[in-house]
């Protein structure tokens, strides 16, 4: 039988604090397994059986966003609270990315976020070219004007017109000095805008912090859907408050807003997105339905044989 003399002794013991603390961290464990096994789920197909292919799957409540007027603006401030007063606050923008499965959403949320910045902002315009070896000889260089080429958006290509602004967080997307930690996918911070090179921060891979000055270089389409190869003189680089979430493979991040006014449409994507946090509190998900009404079911896309074997 304990008295209250002998809990109360025990209470204000090290004994006391050091159980309280074993709880806590019980807690937490548990918390991280539970998530970590529906991430798992999700990616197995496993959540609302049958699924192989596309399933309709709930989202907890808990990690949902429920925005009535104005989702890309909730978004944004879940994930990034308060930027532009942070704007060059260190480590602010490290760990943090919105997620969305097409390159519509990802530049609708660019665009807002980039116009709203206080830098001074400058206009960079590609040259565009076809590579004679790869052009079909049956079919007549003439017909691919400047203006037909400067119009082509590709994913892996910034765009003919690439507008930046001081403060803005661009995404590499070429190996430009790999042991400086310039990679396709390293992501930085515009310090300044110059004539032919962009002075920025690196804020995520291994060398964090790192000035560095991007130039313009060639780049070669590797479209499969186009006739012909062209090459795009420009800077590598595109704005990435938001990213495509095919682009966010491989990153670990400490918050992240996944957009989905429209579903995920290849097998994994949702996973890819949902596995990219390091904590369920650090994962919010804003989902729309066909009206634009936020809802908490999605679609999950997993083809069982892609797994099998594995």
């Amino acid at each position: 039988m304990v008295r209250n003399y002998d809990l109360k002794i025990f209470c204000h013991s090290d004994s006391a604090v050091t159980y309280v603390t074993w709880l806590d961290e019980l807690l937490i464990f548990h918390k991280i397994k539970e998530f970590a096994e529906w991430i798992l789920k999700v990616g197995n197909g496993e959540l609302c059986e049958p699924n192989d292919g596309e399933a309709d799957i709930p989202i907890p409540k808990d990690l949902l966003i429920e925005s009535e007027q104005d989702p890309v603006s909730d978004i944004i401030n879940y994930v990034y609270p308060d930027y532009i007063a942070r704007l060059y606050e260190k480590n602010y923008f490290e760990d943090r990315a919105i997620l969305a499965p097409t390159l519509e959403t990802v530049n609708l949320i660019n665009d807002r976020m980039l116009n709203t910045l206080p830098g001074n902002e400058r206009v960079y315009l590609s040259s565009d070219t076809i590579c004679q070896a790869d052009l079909n000889p049956n079919i007549s260089p003439e017909l691919y004007s400047p203006d037909f080429l400067n119009r082509i958006k590709i994913s892996g290509l910034p765009n003919h017109n690439l507008t930046l602004r001081e403060g803005a967080l661009v995404m590499l997307l070429r190996n430009v000095d790999q042991q400086q930690g310039l990679c396709n996918g390293t992501r930085l911070q515009v310090k300044r805008l110059c004539e032919h090179v962009i002075e920025a921060i690196v804020i995520s891979g291994s060398h964090v912090g790192h000035i560095t000055y991007i130039p313009r270089m060639k780049l070669t389409s590797s479209n499969k859907k186009l006739p012909f190869q062209f090459q795009r003189r420009q800077f590598p680089l595109s704005v990435c408050f938001a990213i495509p979430i095919n682009k966010s493979q491989g990153q670990s991040l400490g918050r992240v807003g996944l957009y989905l006014p429209k579903p995920v449409f290849t097998h994994g994507q949702l996973y890819v997105a949902l596995s990219r946090v390091k904590s369920r509190q650090g994962l919010k998900v804003l989902i729309c339905d066909q009206q634009g009404h936020p809802t908490n079911h999605t679609t999950n896309v997993v083809y069982k044989e892609v797994l099998q074997g594995l």
